[in-house]
C-alpha cells in the first residue's frame, strides 16, 4: 500500500506537541476535575467528525474502498496507520463479547507514563474516539477508557460500544467490578 502523509491544512487539522496537550490537560484537571475532564472530551468529540472525513480523505489514497467496506482487520490496521501518522499512536482492535469493541495501544500521544496518575486520563481521546467510530458506525457511540499508560499500565484500553452498554459497565466498575467482569454483566 502506498504511504502518504497527512497534509494538516489541506486536511484542517493543527500539530499540537505532546507536551502542550500534557500540559493543557494538567491545567484543567488541577483546576476542576470533573470540568476539566469533560471539556476534553467535548473537545475531542467536537473535532471528531472532521477527524473522520480526515481519515476517509487519507485513505482514498491508500485504498480504492471506502473504508466504511473493509473488513474489521483491514479497516483497523488502516484506521491504525492513519492516528499513528497523525501523532497518536497505533492501535489493534478487538472486542470483548459481542456488545463492546476494544482499541489498544501502547504507544498513545494523549497518555503520560511519567503522570503516575489513578485513574485513566486519556479524556480527549475518548471523545474523539466516541465520534470517530460513531461516524464509521453511523449511530451514536460512547467509549469508556479502562487501562491508562498514565496509570503506570502497559497499555491504554478504550472500550465501544452503545450507550446504555457503557453506562452499565461504568456502573459496575464503580460499584467495585473489574472491567472484564462488567462487561459480561452488561
Amino acid at each position: 500500500m502506498p504511504h502518504t502523509s497527512i497534509d494538516l491544512n489541506d486536511h484542517q487539522m493543527v500539530a499540537l506537541s505532546r507536551a502542550a496537550l500534557a500540559s493543557l490537560r494538567g491545567a484543567l484537571l488541577n483546576d476542576a476535575v470533573i470540568s476539566g475532564a469533560s471539556y476534553l472530551q467535548e473537545a475531542g468529540y467536537a473535532g471528531s467528525e472532521s477527524l473522520f472525513q480526515s481519515f476517509r480523505k487519507w485513505a482514498k489514497d491508500q485504498t480504492d474502498v471506502d473504508p466504511g467496506e473493509l473488513g474489521l482487520e483491514e479497516f483497523g490496521d488502516l484506521a491504525s496507520r492513519y492516528f499513528r501518522d497523525a501523532g497518536w499512536g497505533s492501535f489493534t482492535l478487538g472486542s470483548i463479547g459481542s456488545a463492546v469493541a476494544t482499541v489498544d495501544s501502547e504507544d498513545w500521544g494523549e497518555a503520560d507514563s511519567t503522570s503516575d496518575l489513578h485513574q485513566p486520563a486519556c479524556f480527549l481521546t475518548t471523545g474523539m474516539l466516541a465520534g470517530f467510530f460513531g461516524q464509521l458506525a453511523e449511530s451514536p457511540l460512547a467509549v469508556l477508557e479502562v487501562e491508562c499508560r498514565s496509570m503506570g499500565a502497559p497499555r491504554c484500553r478504550f472500550l465501544l460500544g452503545a450507550s446504555e452498554v457503557v453506562g452499565h459497565i461504568y456502573e459496575g466498575i464503580e460499584r467495585g467490578m473489574e472491567y472484564e467482569a462488567a462487561v459480561q454483566a452488561a
